[in-house]
C-alpha cells in the first residue's frame, strides 16, 4: 500500500495548536442553509408536534436555534422514544430521514409511543457538509459534561424523560476516507490508516447491551429497501467483528456518543452509504425511515 498524502494543515506527528484549528477553519465554506432546508420544514410541522426550542449555538456572527419536535400529548403510560439526526452535518441522510419520518409516518403512532425528534443537531456542520463543529470537535465522541453545545444542549433536552429507544440516524461516506479520517489524524498528530468503506447500510449497536434482535429488526425491514452491507474478507465492517448480517458494536458510552445520553434500554445507530451506485438520495431517505419505523414496532412488540 503506498503511503498516503499528507494532510494539508499540521505538521505530521504533532497534533493541532490554535493556528492551524484557525487555517482548517478558514478551508469550510457553507453549501446550504440550515434556516431555509431545515427550520421551514420543523415550522411546518408545528400543528401536529410540539415544536421545542433547545438551546441557541452562537459561532461568531452566526447564530443557529436549535429545535426539536415532540408528541403533543406526553403520555408517560407510553413508551418514549428519541430520533436524532445530523450529529454530524455531513451525513444528509440522517436530518432529511428524521425529518420525512416525521412527515409521513409519525402519526401512525401517535397515542402508542411518545416522539421526541432532533433531526440537525450540528447546523453548523450541516451547512458545511462537515463532521465537526467549528472547533475540530466531534459531536459524537463527546456527549458528556463539558463537551460542545451541540451535544450538552441535546443531553439538557432529553435529561427530564425516560425513553425505551434511542435510534440516531448517521451515514458512511467516502469522504470518512478522503478527507474525515485524514483530518482526525492530524488533528490528532497520529498516522493516518487506510481503511475500506462498505458499500451498503449497516448498524452500530452498544457493546455493553447490543439487543441484537432490535438490530435484527431493523436490518430486516431495510434491506426491503436498500442493501446491507457485506463483511470484509476478515469478518469485520470498519474494522469491527460482524455480529450478525450488517451490525458491528462500540463501548458507546465510553467513546462519548449520542446514544449513550438516555440510558435507554433499546439504542442503536444507522449508518447508510450514499455513495454506492446502487443507492439514490431517495432510498437513503427512506432506509432511515424504514429503519426508525423498525425500532419503534420492535419496542411496541417487546411491551
Amino acid at each position: 500500500m503506498t503511503n498516503p498524502i499528507p494532510y494539508p494543515i499540521g505538521t505530521p506527528g504533532r497534533a493541532w495548536g490554535e493556528a492551524e484549528r484557525d487555517q482548517w477553519r478558514a478551508r469550510q465554506s457553507r453549501h446550504r442553509r440550515y434556516d431555509q432546508d431545515v427550520l421551514p420544514r420543523i415550522d411546518a410541522l408545528s400543528d401536529r408536534f410540539e415544536r421545542i426550542g433547545y438551546g441557541e449555538l452562537r459561532y461568531g456572527e452566526e447564530t443557529y436555534a436549535l429545535r426539536a419536535l415532540a408528541s403533543r400529548v406526553w403520555d408517560p403510560t407510553l413508551p418514549a422514544a428519541l430520533i436524532t439526526g445530523g450529529v454530524h452535518g455531513y451525513e444528509t441522510s440522517g436530518v432529511m430521514g428524521a425529518l420525512a419520518f416525521l412527515e409521513t409516518r409519525a402519526q401512525a403512532y401517535a397515542g402508542r409511543v411518545n416522539l421526541l425528534v432532533a433531526p440537525c443537531v450540528s447546523p453548523w456542520a450541516s451547512e458545511r457538509i462537515n463532521r465537526w463543529n467549528p472547533d475540530a470537535v466531534d459531536p459524537n465522541r463527546n456527549f458528556r459534561e463539558g463537551g460542545p453545545g451541540e451535544a450538552t444542549s441535546l443531553m439538557a433536552l432529553v435529561a427530564a424523560r425516560r425513553f425505551a429507544l434511542h435510534i440516531d440516524l448517521h451515514e458512511t461516506t467516502d469522504s470518512d476516507e478522503s478527507e474525515f479520517r485524514p483530518a482526525l489524524a492530524a488533528r490528532d498528530g497520529k498516522t493516518y490508516e487506510p481503511d475500506l468503506v462498505p458499500d451498503g447500510f449497516y448498524l452500530v449497536a452498544d457493546a455493553d447491551d447490543p439487543q441484537i434482535a432490535l438490530q435484527q429488526a431493523i436490518i430486516a425491514a431495510v434491506q426491503e429497501v436498500t442493501h446491507i452491507a457485506p463483511a470484509d474478507a476478515a469478518g469485520q465492517i470498519i474494522g469491527c467483528p460482524v455480529l450478525s448480517p450488517g451490525v458491528i458494536t462500540y463501548p458507546v458510552k465510553a467513546y462519548g456518543m449520542c446514544p449513550a445520553i438516555t440510558g435507554a434500554r433499546y439504542t442503536t445507530t444507522t449508518e447508510v452509504y450514499p455513495d454506492s451506485p446502487r443507492a439514490t438520495p431517495q432510498q437513503c431517505d427512506a432506509a432511515q425511515v424504514a429503519a426508525v419505523c423498525a425500532a419503534l414496532d420492535f419496542v411496541l412488540a417487546a411491551g
